[in-house]
């Protein structure tokens, strides 16, 4: 449950953003004003055109002073209104694309463990969704409700001068409204903040009915699907609604109330002018003003929602912001040697890991690891489903932070190294590609380090030979195809090997392989390992295994057995001496993981039919 704020406490956490544009923010509120009184000035020239000529006799040019005089005034109130948003508007675009950067730089720094356990739809929204409301609430809800209550205050303190009586029954009116007000905006801006979470949850719900569609398709369940979506929908329908019903209450009290005394005012104004205590021009500028006023009094509901509103996205944003960091450059980070001075001897000393928010009575995932690889060696690594190959593996680039012991890159501790040093020595296959929606090219060289276009070919070349991946150049636009979101108009197999390509390309020191080759035949396995002890002779490599195939091309095998590593050998030995270790490899698939069965149809060499 998120901490409870004031709205004060939640305005103020935008200042220092708004800062910058305070001037420009500020001129456009006079503007705002300048508008106000412009209108209010109205009424007045109304009163002494009644009081003074509308009378038998009367001076016809004096109407037509008058009247010049009300057209200009309207004339200025629209230059004011002009000159507002144009003071406004663009520095809250501006504030808006700071804030969405700021956003998602600090969504690139957060740990893996925070976007496990968030939705990606929640983030979505907020970083869509609230920060629009934030940037139409700073260019135009919170300036008008402080111009619309300045203005009611101005218009009615005009009225007491124009006549107390009339004025003092419009002030009782507004005791009630002040009182359900401050009511009903405790109330909304709970109702507000379930609407936008109930949102996020939608767009997440959506997000991943698009990514699974084939899942979907293929087991025929998009009528359930369609359904579970419906009640979400539905609850969301329910809560703006209510939301609605609850805003047109409230916009039907500041509304009525006003009108009410209007109407009696208008009854005790007529008799005040029988009594000769008030003139008819000043009935006429009271009325007038009253007009003038009734219309920033209805627009209090809608500019209080809307205040509301922002508070809630505001405070949904700095949920995201205040999540803290908890995988960090050291404060003063150890410089690597250059490329030719790392060797690359990879240890696990006495590695312990447990998830984030894991029970305290359940045991660690990893419970002592202790494994070193030489440089330049392959090893692979076995283990019975659940056994943590993955979650190792996901240690040494640091996605997850050790919560024992420590691994060290020829002899020091990864955690010495900045996060980007750090990620320029090891580069990362998983079984579970993840493409982006760009070219081929652009996906390969995500991680490579080129010094110049000519290199950066290279290295594309290269890395496609090695990964066996030359199907991308019978693509439609070759190595430039964009191959859309998350590459899902390509094959598994074509996906893990363009990602196999992209971890090549960066040429690493320490490559860590999550079983990327699962998809492929085991003569194109074999291929590809043969590519990778040639180009990457110098490159250390740990992969998890997932066939027997993979197993037996590794120097060496690394058995992990309830947490730990319980046996080391080559292929051979650990059959021959193992029993755990046969149990294992006999357990393991001979035949390539199909990971579009029943998806797709399409073929290993071309683009997916």
């Amino acid at each position: 449950m998120p901490p409870q704020t004031t709205l004060w406490q939640s305005l103020g956490r935008l200042y220092p953003h708004i800062k910058p544009i305070l001037p420009r923010l500020f001129l456009g509120f006079l503007s705002a004003v300048g508008a106000s009184i412009v209108a209010l000035a109205i009424p007045q020239v109304l009163r002494i055109l009644v009081n003074s000529y509308l009378h038998p006799g009367g001076a016809v040019s004096a109407l037509w002073w008058a009247a010049g005089i009300v057209l200009l005034l309207g004339t200025l109130e629209a230059a004011f209104m002009a000159l507002r948003r144009q003071f406004a508007v663009a520095p809250a675009t501006t504030v808006e694309t700071s804030l969405r950067t700021s956003f998602y730089r600090h969504l690139q720094d957060l740990s893996v463990a925070f976007h496990d356990r968030w939705g990606s739809g929640q983030l979505l929204s907020r970083a869509m969704s609230d920060l629009n409301l934030i940037r139409r609430w700073m260019a135009f809800g919170a300036m008008m409700l402080v111009v619309t209550a300045l203005t009611v205050a101005i218009g009615v303190t005009i009225m007491f001068f124009t006549s107390w009586q009339l004025a003092l029954v419009f002030l009782l009116a507004a005791v009630p409204i002040v009182v359900y007000g401050f009511r009903f905006r405790r109330f909304y801006g709970r109702v507000s903040r379930q609407s936008q979470d109930q949102a996020g949850d939608l767009a997440t719900t959506v997000e991943e009915s698009v990514h699974g569609i084939r899942v979907l398709k293929a087991f025929g369940r998009s009528t359930e699907a369609l359904d579970a979506f419906g009640e979400q929908a539905e609850e969301l329908r329910q809560t703006e609604v209510y939301k609605a019903n609850s805003l047109a209450k409230f916009s039907l009290v500041i509304t009525l109330l006003p009108e009410a005394a209007l109407a009696v005012s208008l009854v005790l104004g007529i008799l005040l002018v029988n009594a000769g205590e008030l003139s008819i021009g000043s009935l006429v500028a009271f009325f007038a003003t009253a007009a003038v006023v009734a219309g920033p009094v209805e627009s209090m509901g809608p500019l209080l929602s809307m205040t509301l509103t922002a508070k809630t996205a505001i405070d949904r944003h700095f949920e995201v912001m205040d999540a803290r960091r908890t995988i960090t450059d050291p404060p003063e980070p150890r410089q690597p040697p250059d490329t030719a001075g790392v060797r690359g001897n990879l240890a696990f000393d006495d590695v312990h890991f447990a998830y984030p928010n894991a029970a305290a009575e359940r045991p660690d995932v990893l419970d002592g690891v202790t494994l070193d690889l030489r440089a330049g060696e392959t090893m692979a690594l076995v283990g019975i489903t659940g056994s943590g190959k993955s979650t190792l593996l996901q240690l040494v680039p640091r996605l997850y932070d050790v919560t024992g012991g420590s691994i060290r890159i020829d002899g020091v501790d990864l955690r010495e190294y900045s996060l980007a040093d750090l990620r320029s020595l090891v580069a990362v296959a998983f079984e579970d590609t993840t493409l982006f929606s760009s070219s081929v090219r652009d996906n390969v060289l995500l991680g490579a380090d080129a010094a110049n276009n000519a290199e950066a070919e290279q290295l594309l070349t290269e890395a496609l030979d090695v990964a066996q991946a030359q199907f991308v150049y019978s693509l439609p636009d070759g190595v430039d195809t964009l191959i859309g979101e998350e590459g899902l108009s390509l094959s598994g197999g074509q996906r893990q090997r363009i990602a196999l390509a992209r971890a090549i390309a960066a040429r690493p020191k320490v490559l860590v392989l999550d079983d990327p080759l699962s998809a492929l035949d085991v003569r194109t396995e074999e291929l590809v390992e043969h590519r990778l002890r040639e180009v990457l002779a110098e490159t250390t490599t740990l992969v998890v295994a997932h066939r027997p195939s993979t197993v037996s091309l590794a120097d060496r095998v690394a058995l992990l057995q309830d947490g730990r590593i319980s046996a080391v050998g080559t292929h051979a030995e650990l059959l021959a001496g193992n029993e755990h270790y046969r149990h294992v490899i006999a357990s393991l698939p001979t035949a390539p993981v199909d990971l579009d069965s029943d998806l797709e149809t399409g073929n290993e060499d071309g683009v997916v039919l």
